[in-house]
Order: C-alpha cells, then sequence, then structure tokens
C-alpha cells in the first residue's frame, strides 16, 4: 500500500499528465488486488461523466460512459457519483442499475461492479473509482482499505489538475473582458499551419475612443466599454476566437470558410455590431472601432508574418480615417512597416524588461574629470545591445515615447542611488525627453515620484530637449512646462544645438541651462572652416547669458584642442567614452569623477560650475 501511495504522490508531485497517473493507479491497484479490472471516471460539474482511465477494459466499453449523466440507474458508476456512497452489484445480469449496460458487460465476463464515489469536501462527486470482478462476489475488507487510499489519491490528482486547469484559465483568460488574452493569442499563433494560403486570416481591432471615454466618465466606463465591445466582436464572428491582446485592441483568428469568403463583410459586420449604443452606468456609449486585416498568403511562412501584415493595415487604417476597414495589400509602405515594427519590438522590449539605460561621460576638456552622464536608452536582443536610432520610428508613437521615458526615468533613479549610496562624487545624470513627454502632461509627477522613491533630489537630474521640440508648434506650452520643472530644482539643456531653428534669439526667451553643440559643427572644426568662428561665437553669447556649453561627438584630440581653447570647458564623444553600461559607468565615474574639494577650489578660482543653473 506504501509503495501504491508513493509511486502516484511521486507523479502527482512532478506533474505527469493526469490520464498517466489515473492509469498507473488502476495498474498498481490491480496488483494489490489480483483478479480486478479498474476504471476511475470524472464526473463535471454539470453532473456528466468523462472515463479518465481504465487500462485492462477495452476502449469501446469505457468509453460507454462519456458524456452520460449520473443517476440511480446508470451503472455502478453513475449511480454512486448520484447517490454519493459505494454501490456494490454482485450480479450485473440481474440489476436494475445495469439494464441498459449489462449486453455490454457480459461478453467479458464482467459479472460483478462495486463503485465508490470520489468526493470533494462538501459531498459533490468530482468522479469515481471502480472494481469490476469475473465473479458474484462484493469488496473485500483489503479491497475496501485499497480503495479508500486510491479514491483519496484520486481526489489529489483531480484537485490539482483543477487547480492546474485553473491557473491555465486564469494565464491565458482577460480578467476584464472573459475574452482569451495575449498568451492565449500568441500560444494559438504558434499552432497556425501556414501551407495552405487563404486557409485562416487575422483582424486586428483598435477602439478609437477608449482614452476620451476614460478621461471624460471615468475608468469604470471606460471598462464597461471595453465588456459591451469584446462580447459585440465575439457575438459577430462566432465561433471564431476573439482576443484581447491590449488596452483597447482586439484580436481575431478566421477560420470559417463562411468568414473568410468575404473578409470585408466580416469586418463590415463586425463595426455594425460594435457601433450600438452601450449603456454604461449612467452614460451612453457608442463605441467606435478601426479594423486591419490580412489573409495567409504564398509568401508567409510563419504566423508572425500575418499578424505583422494585420496590424500594417489597421495602422494605416487609423491614419487614413478612423472607424473602418483596411485589408492588406504588398507594399502598404515601408515607412509605416519600419515604424510598426519597431513599435512592435519596443513594446516586447519593454514587457520583457530588455530596455536598458547606457551612460556616456560629460568630461571637463581640461581636466578629463567627469562632471556628469548622458543616460542612452538601448535595447537588449539577443546578444545584441541596440542604440535607439535603430528603433527611432517607434518613439514617433506618444505611447511607446512616454512608456520609454518612463522607465528610463526608473532604471536612471535606481543607477544614481546606487552611485550617491557608493560615496562617488555624482554630479548630473541627462534624461532625453520627447514633446509626446510634455504635451501628456504628466512628466513632472513621474520625474518627482521616480526619484523621491530612489531619494534622488531633482538637482542631480537634467532634461536634454531637442530644438524641434523646443521650439515647435507647442513652443509656449513646451517652454511652460520646462520652466515648471525647473523651478523643481532641475536643469535643460538643449540638445543638438545647430541642427534645428539655431536662432541664437530663442536663447534670449526661452529657460535654457545648457546647450549642447551638434556633433556636425565639431567634425567641422578646423583653423580655415567657418564652424570654428560659429562655435567660438556661441560659446562667447552663452557665456555671458550664464548657459554652460557642451561639445557633442569629439572624436580627437586636435578637435578637444580646439574647442578648449576657444573656451568651451565641456565636451563628451568617443575620443573619452563611447555610451557603456552601468558597471563600466560605475568604473569610470570611481576613477574619474570630479572631486569635490577640486570642484570647489576650481570653482572659487575660475567663477565657472560645470553646470551653473541659468538665473
Amino acid at each position: 500500500m506504501l509503495e501504491l501511495q508513493n509511486i502516484i504522490l511521486e507523479m502527482i508531485a512532478t506533474g505527469e499528465p493526469l490520464e498517466e497517473t489515473a492509469a498507473r493507479l488502476c495498474i498498481e491497484a490491480e496488483k494489490a488486488s489480483p483478479g480486478t479490472l479498474c476504471s476511475i471516471i470524472t464526473v463535471d460539474a454539470a453532473g456528466i461523466m468523462h472515463p479518465l482511465a481504465a487500462p485492462s477494459l477495452p476502449a469501446d466499453f469505457a468509453a460507454l460512459a462519456e458524456g452520460v449523466a449520473i443517476g440511480p440507474d446508470v451503472g455502478s458508476c453513475g449511480a454512486s457519483a448520484f447517490l454519493g456512497h459505494e454501490i456494490a452489484v454482485t450480479d450485473i445480469a440481474n440489476d436494475r442499475r445495469w439494464a441498459s449496460y449489462k449486453q455490454f458487460a457480459e461478453p467479458l465476463g464482467l459479472l460483478a461492479c462495486w463503485s465508490s464515489p470520489i468526493l470533494e469536501r462538501g459531498g459533490h462527486p468530482v468522479g469515481t473509482f471502480a472494481f469490476y470482478f469475473r465473479e458474484h462476489r462484493g469488496p473485500t475488507k483489503g479491497e475496501r482499505e485499497l480503495v479508500r487510499n486510491c479514491t483519496h489519491l484520486c481526489l489529489i490528482a483531480l484537485d490539482r489538475e483543477r487547480r492546474v486547469a485553473e491557473h491555465r484559465r486564469r494565464a491565458f483568460t482577460d480578467e476584464l473582458t472573459g475574452l482569451a488574452n495575449r498568451a492565449a493569442f500568441e500560444a494559438t499563433l504558434s499552432t497556425l499551419d501556414c501551407a495552405v494560403p487563404g486557409d485562416w486570416a487575422m483582424l486586428m481591432i483598435d477602439l478609437d475612443n477608449l482614452k476620451i471615454v476614460n478621461d471624460t466618465f471615468g475608468h469604470d466606463v471606460g471598462d464597461c466599454l471595453l465588456r459591451a465591445a469584446g462580447d459585440r466582436i465575439a457575438d459577430a464572428v462566432a465561433p471564431e476566437r476573439v482576443f484581447r491582446i491590449g488596452g483597447d485592441e482586439f484580436a481575431i483568428i478566421l477560420q470559417t470558410k463562411s468568414a473568410l469568403r468575404d473578409l470585408d463583410r466580416t469586418a463590415e459586420r463586425i463595426l455594425a455590431t460594435i457601433a450600438e449604443p452601450a449603456i454604461c452606468g449612467p452614460q451612453i456609449i457608442v463605441p467606435r472601432a478601426t479594423i486591419g486585416g490580412a489573409v495567409l498568403s504564398a509568401g508567409d511562412r510563419a504566423p508572425e508574418r500575418v499578424r505583422q501584415h494585420a496590424d500594417f493595415a489597421m495602422y494605416h487604417a487609423k491614419e487614413t480615417g478612423r472607424g473602418g476597414f483596411v485589408r492588406y495589400w504588398p507594399g502598404l509602405g515601408s515607412t509605416m512597416t519600419r515604424r510598426l515594427g519597431d513599435i512592435r519590438d519596443v513594446d516586447a522590449a519593454l514587457r520583457d524588461d530588455r530596455i536598458d539605460a547606457f551612460y556616456q561621460p560629460v568630461i571637463r576638456l581640461d581636466t578629463r574629470e567627469i562632471v556628469g552622464v548622458e543616460a542612452l536608452c538601448r535595447m537588449r536582443m539577443g546578444d545584441r545591445v541596440v542604440a535607439a536610432a535603430a528603433f527611432h520610428e517607434a518613439t514617433k508613437d506618444a505611447h511607446v515615447a512616454t512608456a520609454l521615458t518612463a522607465r528610463m526615468m526608473e532604471i536612471v533613479a535606481r543607477d544614481v542611488r546606487r552611485w550617491l549610496d557608493m560615496g562617488i562624487p555624482f554630479q548630473h545624470v541627462g534624461i532625453n525627453i520627447s514633446s509626446a513627454d510634455i504635451r501628456e502632461g504628466a512628466l513632472d509627477k513621474i520625474l518627482a515620484h521616480t526619484f523621491e522613491r530612489q531619494r534622488v533630489p531633482l538637482k542631480h537630474v537634467i532634461l536634454e530637449v531637442t530644438e524641434a521640440v523646443y521650439m515647435g508648434d507647442d513652443d509656449q506650452l513646451v517652454q511652460a512646462s520646462i520652466e515648471g520643472l525647473r523651478a523643481k530644482g532641475m536643469k535643460v539643456a538643449l540638445d543638438d544645438f545647430g541642427t534645428g531653428y539655431a536662432s541664437l534669439t530663442h536663447l534670449l526667451t526661452v529657460p535654457v541651462d545648457i546647450l549642447k553643440i551638434d556633433k556636425s559643427f565639431v567634425d567641422r572644426l578646423s583653423p580655415d572652416d567657418n564652424s570654428i568662428a560659429i562655435v567660438e561665437g556661441l560659446v562667447q553669447i552663452a557665456g555671458k547669458l550664464n548657459i554652460r556649453v557642451v561639445a557633442e561627438g569629439i572624436e580627437t584630440e586636435a578637435q578637444a584642442a580646439q574647442l578648449a581653447a576657444i573656451g568651451c570647458n565641456l565636451g563628451q564623444g568617443y575620443l573619452f567614452s563611447r555610451a557603456v553600461d552601468r558597471d563600466a559607468t560605475t568604473d569610470l565615474l570611481l576613477h574619474q569623477s570630479q572631486d569635490p574639494a577640486a570642484l570647489g577650489a576650481a570653482q572659487s578660482a575660475t567663477n565657472i560650475s560645470p553646470f551653473r543653473r541659468r538665473q
């Protein structure tokens, strides 16, 4: 008995399939009680029986129980499950419970059957454990003890299977809508066959007005909108499977001939169904959606390709006119293709925690000491580390841009806290921000919350903004936002100066602490090039305005010497260091950070602070 228990418990603990565990239990029980034939049946919540294991019985005989409802006259097993106690039939041929089944048992020489219910706590039946005999008899005392152990082991195995199934259900179900979720979508996608063109298609659906509803009426109403949309999409395409794969994004994999026959008509039916007014609490909301679709084509060797095409089509539909359907066609647009690919890569990297910060030091050109670092976004792809330029198109999407900035701030705040805790005389870190960060209106809260949580004073933060952002269409909004951030103790750097508007008159009005001269000027530095005069004039003007100047992209000692000669004290570039990971940055800071005592002496002697605040 102990050996049987150990065998089965080990199989349960190691996660062996339920069917294999049940079959092994039957075999071991038959060994312990020679001459018996064992059967295990499960009973679902509706009281329907499903054969689980009967290794010594013919498969067609065991299958007789499939789909049959339990009841007082449904054989030994159906009766024991229904009544909640053991049923010992010693004469199958003459027992009323077997009236409908004895003709199947007699040819097999089965004369008696003793079945015991497997009951959950509370008495609800979840299965039966039965012994068949080839003689007219009931159970012995030893068999009763054996079966008590076996039903207990069955209950443990079934309970574990239920828990695993529930965990799987939760893992693959969207809690809000009850639809399959992104994980289920990815799993289903991996099983699709791409051998036959036109065999399946994919629709990507994006709700157009969720953000407006959330902002106007609150997230409870927005959640109601999502549930209503999910239910309607599922109804419109039943029996196709619908997935909620993002906040306001749904996906459908179409495989029925009727849906594939006319993809446009299918999409129109979905849009019409979605657009019916929905009652969400006190509000009546009319959902709006945009759909992109793609059919498996001859060149699509992987399901991901069709998914990408459907995404392209949806994005194109949103750009050309929300509320409609666009079907993918070859050559939909290389720029959009690249952008969507980048967005997908970045989204995946954010989910998988593969976004990281590398740092390039800012150097005092006279002493070669580090006075600060610039944080640069990097994405890890396998063994490769990809620079932000490789996924620049993705940052044109406002959601991606703000998500990247928020993640970078979290990483940078942790790193700065670590350096401060190590006693490094850390001064400043520059963080690049986009117009989307400012337009969203939450940048100051994100900054304050992130750095306060890590106990990093905002005086250590420099916000780096390009001219295109600072002086674009929303220049007044941007400037007002930046001024508010500066009031909290942060400094602002105007990045890539000279590549955008490059108007010196802006320096009279915009709140700037630092100018970063673009690499294109530094590359052309030579005595006979006009760039030297431009940079020298810029350094002098900035100095009089108490604006610090940092030269970017310094690659040679000659460039460093020329910049120092015209009064540019700070620079960064490959001559000093490429952007490196946090460990390499830590090593650089430990060996090259500007000493606080030397910093104070230098400031007293020269009246120059590396990043002195412009008042």
